[in-house]
């Protein structure tokens, strides 16, 4: 897979990628060797990793992100944008997902690409805890 939308270019994560994901990542999610387990596209500006995301199949027409990360300052330049689009198009069907309750941003970036609020998960999140909102979308 590689696609390019306005200075995006898209393709699947390597081993060799996992220093830039865990770079993008920080002190949140899974280590990033787990992703590779996955369905692990990331977007790349400039030759360079800015951004990743994780889905995987959860039953026939049913995926689940895993996780959806941009590098601090690349974030609002529709990176994560690019990379929702080209996973929902590339797997059609039901999507669902857990977002931290303050994470505003990213709320309102699902939000905006069609997910709905279908519950939350009480202490979801540690450090800090914190619940989730759970989302889903269909395609």
């Amino acid at each position: 897979m590689s696609m390019n939308t306005a200075g995006i270019v898209l393709r699947e994560a390597t081993r060799d990628d996992l220093p830039a994901i865990a770079a993008i990542q920080g002190s949140f999610g899974w280590p990033p060797e787990k992703y590779l387990e996955h369905d692990c596209c990331l977007a790349l500006v400039d030759g360079l990793v800015r951004g990743f995301l994780v889905s995987r199949q959860t039953a026939p027409g049913e995926r689940e992100i895993l996780s959806l990360a941009v590098e601090p300052e690349m974030r609002r330049r529709g990176i994560a944008r690019t990379l929702l689009r080209q996973e929902i198009s590339r797997f059609p069907g039901s999507w669902f997902l857990e977002v931290r309750e303050s994470n505003t941003p990213a709320i309102n970036l699902y939000r905006s690409m069609g997910f709905q609020e279908i519950g939350r998960r009480s202490g979801y999140y540690s450090a800090p805890a914190e619940s989730a909102i759970v989302m889903s979308f269909f395609s």
